[in-house]
């Protein structure tokens, strides 16, 4: 039996354990009723809000509530919800995780029901991520000899973009940007202490992002990742966790939490190093609407970076 299936199978063991465990002591109405529900829709039952499982099953919420502490989850609904998802997101694949989410909506609906996930998922991120963590991390990307990002498939464009804007503000800034295992060991083949390497993994979680984590740290740079869990396998190997909720309930993964934590460490450390980040705009905007003529004049007007950026950032802080 593979790793992922040996997962999947511990996953729904523990869960259904639990229920069975716990089933006699149980109400003989309401509590029974759930746990009856949950495990054969458990599929279903990932999606939906304490109230409104409550609602299916003919309870009250509150009740769903208490079956949830009563299952050993100390975190109550959320921690029970947590463990279904963990289960789900192996058992199920992209197409059947979209079915299940979007099937019972109309075409009218898509676009506020999308946004309106996306912006439920900062906010739980908001609310839960370890500020400790995130100024860790802030003060170890700027004593960093050198950074390199890491993030592979759906997970290439943060990595990309994280790369792109650290660049600006930070020396040494590596993204390792490629599919191939063998390139990238060949891409971070120097790293070691002092050095840092961040790692960007939602589910499916990349094997080849988790083996560069695992090559420097037994390199001794410092690791940070960025996922979705505390239980995620990319922890096993972090100096600092970050955790952003992301959404893999369709086909198109949902990485909006993520990219806002991301642009919360760029602003972060570009307060920090204010006059090289001031220095390095004028710069640069003398390259993009200078000799070189990287923008045209209406783009260099509305581009990041732009003479207007760059007086407003003064007046921010009170320049003439």
């Amino acid at each position: 039996m593979e790793t992922s299936e040996r997962n999947i199978e511990a996953n729904m063991n523990e869960l259904i354990g639990r229920i069975e465990a716990k089933y006699e002591k149980m109400s003989k109405g309401g509590q029974k009723r759930l746990a009856e529900y949950v495990k054969e829709n458990y599929d279903k039952a990932v999606f939906l809000t304490a109230a409104r499982l409550g609602e299916i099953v003919g309870v009250s919420e509150s009740t769903v509530v208490r079956f949830a502490t009563q299952l050993g989850y100390r975190g109550g609904y959320p921690e029970f919800q947590k463990a279904l998802e963990e289960l789900v997101r192996n058992k199920l694949n992209s197409i059947q995780r979209m079915e299940v989410t979007y099937g019972r909506i109309t075409q009218s609906e898509i676009l506020e029901t999308v946004l309106q996930s996306d912006i439920e998922k900062i906010k739980m991120t908001l609310s839960a991520i370890d500020h400790k963590a995130f100024n860790w991390a802030i003060d170890t990307l700027l004593e960093a000899k050198r950074i390199y990002v890491v993030g592979i498939r759906s997970c290439a464009p943060l990595a990309s973009f994280m790369g792109f804007y650290l660049n600006l503000v930070c020396d040494n800034v590596i993204t390792v940007n490629t599919n191939s295992s063998s390139e990238i060991f060949e891409q971070i083949i120097r790293i070691g202490e002092g050095d840092v390497i961040i790692g960007i993994s939602f589910p499916r979680y990349s094997m080849r992002t988790l083996k560069a984590l695992e090559f420097a740290s037994n390199r001794k740079a410092k690791v940070i990742t960025l996922t979705d869990s505390i239980h995620s396998p990319m922890n096993q190997y972090s100096s600092c966790n970050l955790i952003a909720r992301s959404d893999m309930a369709s086909i198109v993964d949902s990485l909006v939490a993520p990219l806002s934590v991301i642009n919360a460490l760029i602003v972060a450390i570009c307060m920090k190093k204010q006059k090289e980040v001031v220095s390095t705009l004028e710069t640069l905007e003398k390259i993009w609407g200078g000799e070189y003529q990287v923008y045209s004049g209406e783009e260099s007007s509305q581009e990041g970076g732009s003479a207007g950026t760059n007086e407003s950032y003064r007046q921010n802080k009170g320049e003439e």
